[in-house]
């Protein structure tokens, strides 16, 4: 497998690609923007879409890969938290409760460009403002959207996940492993390789 660029600063994305065994380099996209008013799964799907276009014209020879991650209860979107207020606003609105989970990834190689969404759906735990204050205070939530981290502290809240794991950590590794090999053969066929 050819190494692609990774269009993300995610730690636990670069972790997992890792874990795949997929090789990589990284090239964080700048900051995206979407139109307003898109469906999350639309929203994603734009926001992975966007930070692959922006790092493809630097690397139009490479195959570049951009995801985005959000949480979505009850239709709505809830990002990074803009500070430790909004982070237990986030938890407590979650508490007791199933969520989805959605992550956009885009892919962009010389001969196409396409994507999907993996949409999972997480259980929490019944969470009391008091847990929810202490977890905040690790600062692990922090740059996490919905304010939590599956692979990490965040796990005590987590009752059971339907659906990839690893999507909810960021990306998920086997689909994305595949997904990249069906890019790879259609290079073959063209000659690109």
């Amino acid at each position: 497998m050819e190494k692609i660029v990774l269009a993300s600063a995610s730690p636990r994305r670069r972790e997992i690609l890792a874990l795949a065994g997929i090789p990589f380099e990284v090239c964080p996209a700048d900051e995206e923007t979407a139109p307003a008013g898109l469906s999350p799964r639309k929203l994603v799907m734009a926001l992975a879409r966007c930070k692959a276009q922006a790092v493809a014209k630097k690397f139009p020879d490479r195959t570049v890969l951009g995801a985005d991650t959000v949480v979505v209860l009850d239709g709505r979107v809830l990002g990074k938290p803009k500070n430790e207020q909004d982070a237990e606003k986030m938890l407590l609105s979650l508490q007791g409760r199933a969520h989805e989970v959605m992550t956009g990834v885009w892919v962009c190689a010389p001969s196409r460009e396409d994507g999907f969404v993996d949409a999972t759906t997480v259980h929490f735990y019944p969470i009391t403002p008091k847990e929810a204050a202490e977890y905040v205070a690790t600062g692990e939530p922090m740059d996490k959207a919905g304010a939590y981290g599956v692979q990490g502290l965040g796990m005590r809240f987590v009752r059971g996940i339907e659906g990839d794991f690893y999507s909810v950590m960021g990306l998920p590794g086997g689909r994305v492993r595949r997904f990249l090999d069906g890019f790879s053969e259609i290079s073959e066929k063209n000659g690109k390789l």
